[in-house]
């Protein structure tokens, strides 16, 4: 039968045609055939010989099919999507009957089978996976168990969407219920599980916690530094020569301080402030001067460079650069000259920016404040320095307001901190909102990222153009947007705008939505649909902050795009707009370090998770208020209300009814009793299962 069909097919290379069409022209009349039919269809499908356009086959003329190539990632939902270039934007949509054998991550190759219909007014490029051209994930790791006769690892990272096969001989030792590393991984039948074998099992050691290895090798980012970097890190002293200190604008005795989380100990960034003959304020902002210290090509340099940034897990940091200077020499700390690098601003004291100057500096911070310290201050106008923070509080206010007339979005953005014991284990989950010495200091950051690009831009538009890197945001996407405000409209919001909102338009929302039950998943889904900021080269603006230029100047110490400017602007303001970087490798370093970003924020989402499955473990049979944050054809998600921890609620675990999923309304509907769980719906959940080695946080309705 199978040669008789794709006979069929090679004869009609033109045509498209549903199963039973097929099962007429080949004179099949019995089930039992047509299911046989059906099933080599699939076979054929698999094997790249013919296409799925909807519920119509097509046969692929050998080097004719068009294909793409790109990063397959799977979606919550449980469907993928491949983004071209590696880069969100743009792409295809895949069943997940078509991923093949890939997994969340791979480069693969995709054959582009037809426009498909999904939802209202929703049109998507679909195809299928037909080679994998570069595995993501050269070691995965999971938690071992034995289903039967059988070893498997269930991965710790939930888009890896198929557990892994460990035949008995492949253990390595490993015993059921250990954390474990499992490589060698061979996948070339998607009807059979992936196999592979065990290279090492977990364990906790040096007082890191198991979750960070997990992590940290998973995303193979790495712990140590090579020992060349280390040893450059180590010839570099804290006492700082009488000559440099000579080069440099001296604010040692002015009244420095650095406001962080109680928690920090990469302190990059400080103020100062004075007030002028003329009523007017000279605000600085001081920033570590990395870049004296790494110095390019170097050892320390390189390191960074690969890093790309710090990743800052729960209860552990992966720095960029070795503690003795992320913590030590360059850290802005009390009472230690330290170099900076700065942006002193002339401001009045409605904070128009009137006059700026970039300029190295040597500091010596008089006060180091936590943001709660900072907010005791800015409430009660006492404490340390009280007059300082007052003014520089009130101009940050200003600068805020100007700044959201003008074009910025601001989103809902609370926090979550997890409370670790001794041991590292959890002990408890606050929920806390941003407060005013929060907004103090992003805006004065925003300020001095805000200057340094438009000071190049200037300088550039006088001189020859050199590369430079900036820090930018594309509009949202048009479908992405009509999708999100049909959503909103369907919560009972009023919503003036369909696939390209204003600014403005975005603001008047999120302020609508504050303080409401449907705020976080408002906000989570307006995020969602946004671009994704990246470095570049080529300067577009920024649209989530309004600006039109704007780079990452204030955090040398955890991100290398703040260090490529910092050399960049000096060397240019030293040389007369010469290039310090050739626009090539610059683009590429750029394109490096967005994808390093990306890594970095999986990484931290998934140390999240591992530590809310922690929390959550010891309170299975409690009950919690929360509100439905996706809904699949399986069941819905729900975020809690107190912790934002996320878990499932499958449509197995409501007793009563059938429900049907109606993904153009965002909803579940019972069969029956007409019951409805929509996105967005306030729902009351009892905890029923978590399973740390699945990775299952699981609830029912109370």
């Amino acid at each position: 039968m199978k040669n008789r069909i794709k006979a069929f097919f090679q004869r009609n290379a033109n045509s498209a045609i549903k199963s039973k069409q097929l099962a007429m022209s080949l004179d099949i009349f019995t089930e039992q055939d047509y299911e046989a039919l059906k099933a080599f269809l699939h076979q054929l499908v698999e094997e790249g010989f013919l296409v799925r356009e909807g519920k119509r086959f097509k046969y692929i003329p050998k080097g004719n099919e068009k294909t793409v190539k790109g990063e397959f990632n799977i979606m919550k939902d449980g469907s993928g999507f491949l983004f071209k270039d590696r880069v969100p934007g743009g792409g295809y949509y895949i069943s997940s009957r078509y991923f093949n054998t890939a997994f969340h991550g791979d480069i693969v190759e995709l054959s582009v089978a037809a426009k498909e219909l999904k939802g209202r007014n929703r049109v998507l490029m679909t195809g299928q996976i037909i080679n994998v051209i570069e595995r993501k994930w050269k070691e995965i790791s999971g938690t071992l168990s034995k289903e039967g006769s059988f070893y498997i690892v269930k991965p710790d990272i939930p888009e890896i969407h198929r557990n892994l096969y460990i035949p008995e001989e492949a253990l390595n030792s490993a015993k059921a219920g250990d954390r474990v590393f499992v490589g060698d991984i061979h996948w070339t039948n998607p009807k059979i599980n992936p196999e592979a074998r065990v290279i090492e099992v977990v364990a906790k050691g040096e007082g890191v916690d198991i979750d960070v290895i997990t992590i940290a090798r998973e995303f193979n980012l790495p712990f140590k530094f090579a020992k060349k970097t280390f040893e450059e890190a180590r010839a570099i002293s804290e006492e700082i020569p009488a000559e440099e200190i000579a080069k440099r604008e001296d604010f040692r005795e002015k009244n420095v301080f650095t406001i962080d989380p109680e928690d920090a100990k990469d302190f990059d960034d400080a103020l100062s402030l004075e007030t002028l003959p003329n009523g007017n304020y000279e605000i600085g902002i001081h920033i570590a001067d990395v870049s004296h210290y790494v110095t390019q090509n170097s050892s320390l340099d390189k390191d960074a460079l690969e890093r790309g940034n710090s990743v800052y897990l729960v209860g552990a940091v992966i720095p960029m650069l070795p503690e003795e200077l992320s913590n030590g020499i360059c850290s802005l700390v009390p009472y230690r000259d330290r170099l900076t690098y700065s942006v002193v601003v002339e401001m009045s004291p409605r904070a128009k920016v009137l006059n700026y100057r970039i300029v190295k500096t040597v500091i010596n911070s008089k006060r180091r404040f936590s943001y709660e310290e900072a907010q005791q201050v800015i409430e009660t106008g006492k404490g340390d320095l009280a007059g300082d923070i007052t003014i520089l509080n009130k101009i940050a206010v200003a600068l805020r307001t100007k700044r959201m007339k003008s074009g910025s979005i601001e989103f809902g953005s609370d926090e979550v901190k997890f409370v670790l014991g001794d041991d590292g284990e959890v002990t408890g989950v606050r929920r806390k909102q941003l407060q005013e010495s929060n907004k103090l200091i992003e805006e004065f950051m925003l300020l001095a990222n805000k200057i340094v690009a438009e000071h190049v831009n200037k300088k550039r538009r006088e001189t020859e153009i050199v590369p430079y890197v900036y820090r930018i945001h594309d509009k949202p996407d048009k479908e992405k947007m009509r999708e999100f405000a049909r959503f909103v409209k369907s919560l009972g919001f009023l919503v003036n705008f369909s696939d390209s909102p204003t600014p403005q338009q975005l603001n008047a929302l999120m302020e609508a939505v504050k303080q409401k039950e449907e705020e976080v998943i408002v906000n989570e889904l307006a995020i969602r649909s946004m671009a994704k900021a990246i470095y570049s080269t080529e300067n577009i603006g920024h649209y989530g902050l309004g600006f039109v230029h704007y780079a990452h100047f204030t955090s040398p110490i955890r991100r290398y795009a703040d260090l490529l400017v910092h050399r960049i602007l000096h060397y240019y303001g030293e040389n007369r707009g010469k290039a310090l970087y050739q626009e090539t490798p610059l683009r590429g370093m750029c394109a490096h370090i967005s994808l390093t970003e990306r890594t970095a924020i999986e990484a931290e989402r998934l140390s999240v998770k591992m530590k809310y499955i922690e929390y959550l473990k010891p309170l299975v049979g409690q009950e919690f208020d929360g509100i439905i944050s996706g809904v699949t054809g399986f069941g819905f998600f729900v975020k809690l209300a107190e912790s934002l921890a996320e878990g499932l609620v499958h449509v197995r675990d409501i007793e009563g009814d059938y429900f049907t999923f109606e993904e153009k309304n965002y909803r579940l509907k019972g069969e029956r009793s007409g019951r409805v769980y929509r996105l967005g719906d306030k729902v009351r959940v009892k905890l029923i299962r978590v399973s740390p080695e699945r990775s299952n946080v699981d609830f029912t309705i109370a």
